[in-house]
């Protein structure tokens, strides 16, 4: 589809193009919850010169999601991001080289001493790979916690909680305990580590590049939900 129209506007949340409102592919209104929103979603389609490139418009795309996919059922999308929580970034720790061992450290204890005092949770941490389970009680709290989050909250975190695997970091950013910045480099650990050790390939650096992209589309979503 190319362009059509020539003026976008917005109007109780709603997005117009030449006065027509834009609807969701399902045909359900296309009605933002802020006006931060609003206006990201809109300037996405102020910028289309050409050809309608969804890529281009990830702000729009979440919004339809949340319309059509997670506000239907909210609680039962939310139960889905809980399970990160399980097998969380975080809590899978090197053993050596120390140096890798000391990043970890660095950037990962800070999250996990902030949300075993936000939600009064015990959060086990091990070294390798091998599954650790962690209480049934703070499995059920931080279910409880990303539960509580909105359609529009949980449209944003989902990309944050997949591609970073941290359930913990996800729920950071959204109650602004940590920048999009820090939630990234913290996700980046291991990731930046072994680039140093032996570089990245093409592919490597295409992936990651396509996922900085996603990420910051969710951050920019999730700071104008409110």
């Amino acid at each position: 589809m190319k362009r059509f129209w020539d003026q976008v506007g917005i109007v109780d949340g709603g997005i117009l193009l030449d006065g027509r409102p834009v609807r969701t592919p399902g045909r359900l209104p296309l009605v933002l919850p802020t006006a931060a929103l609003a206006t990201l979603v809109a300037d996405e389609w102020r910028a289309v010169t050409g050809e309608v490139d969804p890529h281009a418009m990830p702000a729009t795309g979440l919004a339809n999601a949340a319309i059509e996919r997670i506000a239907p059922d909210p609680r039962a999308f939310a139960a889905g991001l809980a399970k990160y929580g399980e097998t969380d970034l975080l809590c899978y720790r090197a053993d050596t080289p120390a140096p890798l061992v000391e990043r970890q450290v660095a950037a990962w204890d800070p999250p996990l001493n902030w949300a075993r005092q936000r939600y009064d949770v015990r959060i086990e941490t091990t070294a390798g790979i091998v599954h650790r389970p962690q209480p049934p009680a703070t499995i059920a709290r931080l279910g409880e916690a990303i539960g509580a989050k909105d359609a529009w909250t949980l449209t944003a975190l989902s990309p944050v909680v997949t591609i970073t695997g941290s359930l913990v970091l996800g729920l950071a950013l959204a109650e602004a305990a940590m920048t999009p910045d820090a939630v990234w480099a913290a996700a980046r650990v291991d990731d930046d580590w072994q680039a140093e050790q032996w570089g990245e390939d093409t592919l490597a650096t295409a992936t990651t590049a396509a996922h900085r992209r996603d990420f910051d589309a969710a951050a920019r979503f999730l700071a104008a939900v409110g």
